[in-house]
Order: C-alpha cells, then structure tokens, then sequence
C-alpha cells in the first residue's frame, strides 16, 4: 500500500498530473476510499506519513525498489514547513476564504508549495465508468483505456503489482494474505491480486514483455503451469494460486467470516430478483441480500422483503438483513420518486410509499425475529429499514442518517414514527413530570438538518442505534455476527412485539412552537422558504398533526402523517429541483 502510493506520486510528478486529477483517479473509481491518495495522506498526517517511509527505507537496504522509499523533495519541504495535513489546517489541501468570504477548498501546487483553488476535473473515461456498477469491471475499463486515466493508471497499477508479486512469501505467505492486508488495513475493495485478475492476468503481462517490462517470476511459473488467474471459483468455493506448490488451493475463510458470494455458489439462492436474494445463511437463519445499485431501494426489494418473512416464518429461526456490497443501502430510487413525480403519479406514489411502510412495519413486527447488518452509507430508506430491526449488528464504520431534507422530502418509511418513539421511550417510567417536548425537538433536529452520525457508536446518541444494538469492529465478521444475534433471540424466548397505540402526540401548543423557530430560522436567512416548508410539514407529524392537545396516537396514524407530508412535497417544484440536483451531481441544492 505505502509502496504504491509512493509510485502514485512518483508518477504524478514525472508527467505532469496534478493532485485533484490524482485523488479523482485513485479514490472510489477503482474502489479506494474515497479520500484517495492525497486527502488520506491529509487525515494520516504527513510527518507520519513520513515517519513510515523513512523507516522502510532504512529497513529495506536489500530491497530492489529500495529508491521509491526515498521521500520526495517536495514532501519532505512540506514536513519541515509544517504543512502536515488536516493538523495543521494545511497540507495538500486546505480551507481557504474566497469571495465573499465564503470558505473555499484550495490545492498545492507542488512545484511552488503555493496554494491555488482547486480545479474542476473533467476526465470523460471516469465519468463513464460512474456507470459500472461491479469494481473489478470498472477498473478493467478504466486501465484498457487509452487516455489520461488509463496510461497512469496502467504504470502505477503495473508496477504495484510487479512489486507485490516479488514480495511472495517475504512479507505474505500467498496472495491471499497479501490481498486481505490491503482490503482490511488500507480499506481496498480489491487486493493488488484481485485488481491483477480484473484487469487480466495474461493479457496484461503480454503488453508489459512487449514495454520492457520485468515479469516477476513466480507470476510467470504461474502463466506456464496453465494458470491464468490468481483466483478461480472451485467447487462452490474459491481457490487461488500458490506460488510454492504451483496448484490452486481453497481460501480457508476465518473462522466467524460468511462470504455471502462464496455461500451462494454452494447452496444457491431461495428466491431472487433483480434488486435482492433470499438465502440461507445456515444453523436455521435465512439472509435478505441487496444487489441493486447502490442497493438503492425500490419495487423489487419491497417485494423481496414480503417473500423473506414469509419463507422465514415457515422454515427459519429468524433473518438477517444485510449484504457485502460497497455501501448498505444509499436509500429510496429517488430516479423513479422523481419521474411519478412529475407525471403527476399521485395514486402510484402513494402506493409505493405504502409499499414500503407496509415492508418496514412488517420487518418490525414478524414472528420470528429481525436483524438488520448496516455498513458504510445508511441513508433514508435504508436507515428506515435498520430503525424497525428487533436488533441491529452494525460494523464500527457505519454512516447512517435520515437525510431526506437534503432532496427536499421528509423520512415517509416510519422513519419519522420510529424516531418519535424511540425519544419519548426515553423518558424514565415514573417520571411523569418529565417534560417531553425538549426530546421531540431534538429528533425534529436531527431529522431536519439530515444529521449523518459517523460512526456505529456516534449513531446511538442519535437515536439510530438503541443501547442493546451491538456493534462489529471486524466488518468481515458482520454477516455471522448477525446471524449469532438472531440465533440468540430465537432461542431465549423471542415473543413478536404488539404495534403502538399510545404514543404520545403532543398537538398544536408544541406545532405552535415548532413552527416560531423554523420562522425565526427563516427570517434571519439561515433557510429558505422551502426550507421553511419541509421544517413545518416534520413538525406537523411529530406532533401528530391536528391535534388541539396531547393525545395518544397510533402508529398507523404517524405513517399516514408521513405518506401525506411526502407526497405533497413531491409536488412542490423546488424539491424536484433538489431531486433532479442530486441525481446530477450527487451535491444537495439550496434553492
């Protein structure tokens, strides 16, 4: 990993790339992080960063590529300037006040160590692959490419590949070891191995012979032997290649790892469609696994969901609810919310958003019992899924939130209900002078300014994860976790829980309230009037609507709040304008 970020570098100043093209080529395309190469090197701090590379260097006096260890110049004049990074509020990036004072992200220049603003990259090749879903087709693509993108990636990508190989077994004992170091330790979708394999094994060592390039010799036994990938499925199972025995041998999973793919192609799939699968995870629990893009939600997984429970209450303990993708779930197909939107499909809207308040309502009250495996993003619909969970496993590195705002809508799914709920469970049995409407406040906060907690344990005092909801630190582990949790429930006496009659809705005083400080918001031009607009219609349902004094409600009669809220804002101009926004650029409109 340090070795190909030095190569990364190494390349950007021998032709001519500049940082912003860099960290656009190596983040999320080639399924990196999204901090990509230089922003990481801001976060890690660049002493340390230096600290690292300059003990390899000293360790390494054998090593044939000892010389890319040498720091850079120019870093190394970062270091002693005191530019280290996010630290320092400065290191190849930096806040920086623009026009009107408005706060400005300016890039190094690394041959003046000035700061300049950043530019606005158009690589037309990434652009398209944004397209491609799977990453190891996308990185193919991009590497075959002819332009810009292809031929830095193409010598960055081969010589790390190269370097890894002739590594086997002096840091890793095979490349599988190799490959896990990279995925767990620098948060890689793909090993260097993996990455080797989805841009073709034999095809890219014949173009390297043909550019004079040195082939490492265990990859080229591996070629001769008949081999022409790292890896290959092998009865229901995967195998890869080991260099000493020059035969494939089966990847030996940790104990307390599930690889969902891996599972599927031994046991096979229960029922499937295009958006989700139903599977058996073993010991009597079934898995619902997302597979649409981005796991976005839609007809097909609402419908996936109904057929879950109904296999599970026949024939299983319980049901885990996750998958192994890049993200959990990004939330509702707002492409499709979109397109009823502005044909006017009130009725079809409708009943797709009572579609999924049916789906959600049903995960919470199944006989058996429900566990939601959130990961990575968690947004809307998805953390709507993850609130009604009898209990939720989620890996440390969760981003989850509520933040239909953004797009000009509010959480339609019993995302608002279950917030509500959950903050007045809060109050103590007993304390019956306990005031409630700070807590209502607070989740009509957090709601409204679409809050995103940024870790497992940061979501509880958010109210997205309860105190008995557990937490993964080991993500490949998450899947198996969940499955223990549900086993656990099932077998210590799980008894289904009886929908809400009594919640308490607190009526107009608290509205009238509500209502002053969205005002007050707007009048000092912190928000706009839809803004205005999207604060009150939240407000109305947290506090139950038309209600002259506190009363208590139903669930059903929250949900129906929401439906209304969300389809009258789907008719306001400016929240399609958000809609369409976001799909566009994936940034939020302030309008």
């Amino acid at each position: 990993g340090t070795y190909g970020a030095l190569v990364t570098i190494k390349t950007m100043l021998e032709d001519g790339y500049t940082i912003e093209e860099v960290d656009k080529m190596t983040g999320q395309a080639v399924g990196r992080p999204k901090s990509a190469t230089f922003r990481t090197f801001d976060l890690v701090g660049l002493d340390v960063f230096g600290h690292v590379i300059r003990n390899l260097y000293d360790a390494l006096p054998e090593d044939e590529e000892r010389e890319v260890f040498r720091a850079p110049v120019f870093l190394t004049d970062m270091i002693g300037s005191g530019m280290l990074g996010n630290k320092t509020k400065g290191g190849f990036y930096k806040k920086q006040k623009g026009e009107g004072e408005k706060q400005e992200i300016w890039t190094l220049d690394h041959a003046s160590l000035e700061y300049r603003p950043a530019q606005k990259i158009k690589l037309p090749s990434l652009d398209a692959a944004k397209n491609v879903e799977d990453t190891m087709a996308r990185v193919k693509s991009l590497v075959w490419g002819e332009d810009r993108v292809g031929q830095f990636l193409w010598k960055t990508l081969t010589r790390t590949m190269r370097y890894a190989a002739n590594r086997i077994p002096e840091i890793a004992n095979n490349v599988v070891d190799a490959d896990r170091a990279l995925r767990w330790g620098f948060g890689w979708e793909l090993g260097i191995f993996e990455t080797w394999d989805a841009i073709g094994v034999e095809k890219s060592v014949a173009r390297m012979k043909e550019e004079g390039q040195p082939i490492p010799e265990n990859v080229q036994r591996m070629l001769d032997a008949g081999a022409k990938s790292f890896y290959r499925n092998e009865n229901g199972g995967r195998a890869f290649f080991a260099f000493a025995s020059e035969q494939y041998q089966t990847v030996n999973e940790p104990a307390g790892v599930v690889v969902l793919k891996s599972l599927k192609e031994r046991t096979g799939v229960i029922k499937k469609n295009a958006g989700a699968s139903v599977i058996d995870l073993g010991d009597g629990v079934a898995g619902l696994e997302f597979h649409s893009k981005m796991n976005a939600i839609g007809a097909d997984t609402i419908g996936m969901i109904k057929h879950a429970l109904a296999e599970v209450e026949k024939n299983f303990l319980g049901l885990v609810v996750g998958n192994q993708g890049p993200q959990f779930s990004v939330g509702a197909n707002l492409m499709l919310v979109l397109l009823e939107a502005q044909d006017e499909n009130w009725e079809d809207l409708d009943l797709a958003i009572r579609a999924f308040q049916n789906a959600t309502m049903s995960l919470r009250y199944s006989p058996k019992p429900v566990v939601v495996a959130p990961f990575g993003m968690v947004f809307g619909g998805g953390c709507e899924m993850t609130l009604h969970a009898d209990r939720v496993r989620a890996s440390a590195e969760t981003y989850i939130g509520l933040v239909e705002v953004g797009v000009g809508l509010i959480p339609a799914g019993g995302g608002t209900k279950e917030m509500l709920v959950r903050a007045l469970d809060s109050i103590p049995k007993g304390a019956d002078d306990a005031d409630p409407f700070p807590l209502v406040k607070r989740t009509f906060e957090t709601i409204a300014l679409a809050k995103v907690a940024t870790s497992a344990e940061e979501a509880r005092s958010f109210g997205f994860l309860r105190d008995e909801d557990t937490i993964s630190m080991n993500a490949d582990r998450l899947i198996a976790d969940a499955k223990q949790e549900v086993i656990a429930l099932a077998t210590s006496g799980y008894v289904m829980p009886q929908q809400r009659t009594d919640i308490l809705a607190l009526g107009n005083p608290a509205l009238a309230t509500l209502k002053l400080g969205i005002h007050q918001m707007k009048r000092g031009g912190f928000i706009s009037e839809h803004d205005a607009l999207i604060g009150e219609k939240l407000a109305r349902i947290l506090t139950g609507g038309d209600l002259n004094h506190p009363t208590r409600v139903s669930e059903q009669y929250l949900l129906d709040l929401e439906r209304e809220a969300f389809l009258s804002l789907c008719g306001q101009r400016p929240t399609q304008e958000r809609i369409a926004a976001m799909l566009k650029t994936g940034k939020p409109l302030r309008n």
